[in-house]
């Protein structure tokens, strides 16, 4: 969405240590997610493909991919709007391209849209030697931050 003339979409200077912070008492924890690179216009993270993300057949679970690219794709989100707003998502699909059965996949979330109200990302999840499991498409909704 962005190139070198357009500046970043990211309005938080949010560290990737304070991403996998925010992480403590997720389910990225017992899955493994962690973010690994933050970039003009994107966010990456890893996701091992063990005994914690297979389905019974032996690949990576279609849900644990879900699971990713909401994760990639909702924190992303998160850092392009004002402090009083938040993302929260409100549908999500996946294409499930090829099976992988060990190592670790690679989700990289960029946007398509970013409005005031919905975002819509696209997140691309790649196996260990680079090429494309599953592609998925994430909308967002832009809403007031409340306080619990």
């Amino acid at each position: 969405m962005t190139d070198a003339a357009s500046p970043s979409p990211f309005r938080s200077t949010a560290t990737l240590a304070d991403l996998n912070a925010l992480s403590a008492g997720t389910a990225m924890v017992p899955l493994g997610i962690v973010f690994t690179e933050r970039g003009p216009d994107f966010l990456r993270g890893t996701m091992p493909v063990d005994e914690r993300t297979r389905q019974p057949y032996g690949l990576l679970h279609g849900g644990a991919s879900v699971l990713l690219a909401e994760t990639l794709g909702s924190t992303a989100g998160n850092l392009c709007v004002p402090e009083d707003r938040i993302c929260v998502g409100i549908e999500i699909n996946a294409n499930h391209l090829r099976g992988v059965r060990d190592g670790v996949v690679t989700g990289t979330a960029r946007p398509l849209h970013l409005g005031a109200s919905t975002h819509v990302w696209e997140i691309r999840i790649e196996d260990a030697r680079g090429r494309l499991a599953c592609v998925s498409r994430l909308t967002l909704a832009v809403v007031p931050r409340t306080t619990q």
